[in-house]
């Protein structure tokens, strides 16, 4: 078989550390295959003070652009030439473009969240929804759903000041929806879960590395018309996850949300719509 890629290629990257278990090379490479684009994917660990540099050598190796992952996705705000307007809002960038040397940054992570939501058929308007994390993702993910119209988010964090900077931008900036911070400690988690539709783990509790931990201790938090989602998607099945099951939670993974979102920034990078239903098929086997 011919080698794809050529003089002609075109390069974007994932930006991120840890990035080795991502399948955003294996998605983006498989589209661009499909669709018959010059273009590459490739994943690129980057530590903080790596930052700049790797954003000064998608400029100089005239790259088509990149994502941005854990933990860089509020940091690298300030070596961009410009965000747009929600990114803004959010407070974080996961997709990056560069339009002849011009930084562009954008956010895909709460609309890939609010699609995958939709794909499961679970209702966010105008619900209660708890999340765990004041990341990057979490911001994303809290500030889009307000967005849509929940009526309340509650943001749960270890640092109670990261949990508060998210709900006070909901609240300046989203008038509509009531935004809350508490500092994550189960009692309070179970008190606040007791009339909430949706909780979402954005933390990185039931990773490869914690995958004997979660938020929660025991599903007693839970409830059975709760529904449960969790941003990671290796393993397929989080501790948390296994114990929404158990209480009989409706409850979803992150592969979703990656997919969703890698279609949006699919499209900011070359104009074609991402072959979801192909991708989809892929990422789920």
């Amino acid at each position: 078989m011919a080698n794809r890629i050529q003089a002609t290629t075109k390069l974007v990257g994932l930006l991120g550390y840890p990035v080795k278990h991502s399948m955003s090379p294996h998605m983006h490479n498989t589209a661009f295959n499909t669709l018959g684009l010059d273009y590459v994917y490739m994943a690129f660990e980057v530590r903080e003070d790596q930052i700049k540099g790797s954003l000064d050598a998608l400029r100089t190796l005239n790259a088509e652009g990149c994502n941005v992952t854990m933990p860089h996705k509020k940091s690298v705000m300030e070596y961009l030439d410009e965000i747009s307007e929600d990114a803004k809002i959010i407070g974080s960038v996961n997709t990056v473009k560069n339009n002849n040397g011009k930084l562009i940054g954008y956010n895909t992570d709460g609309i890939g969240f609010i699609k995958a939501l939709e794909e499961n058929s679970v209702e966010y308007t105008g619900k209660k929804i708890i999340i765990a994390g004041a990341g990057g993702a979490a911001r994303a993910v809290a500030t889009q759903l307000a967005f849509e119209g929940a009526r309340e988010i509650a943001i749960f964090n270890r640092t109670f000041s990261a949990a508060e900077e998210i709900t006070e931008n909901i609240n300046k900036n989203i008038p509509g929806c009531k935004g809350k911070a508490f500092e994550l400690k189960e009692h309070e988690l179970k008190k606040e879960l007791k009339d909430a539709s949706i909780l979402v783990n954005c933390t990185s509790l039931g990773m490869k590395e914690t995958i004997d931990q979660a938020i929660i201790s025991s599903p007693d938090v839970l409830h059975k018309n709760l529904f449960v989602a969790d941003i990671i998607y290796d393993p397929k099945k989080t501790k948390l996850l296994k114990m929404a099951e158990e209480v009989g939670c409706g409850y979803m993974n992150g592969l979703m949300m990656v997919m969703w979102q890698g279609a949006v920034a699919f499209k900011i990078w070359t104009g074609k719509d991402m072959p979801v239903d192909l991708i989809r098929k892929e990422i789920k086997e």
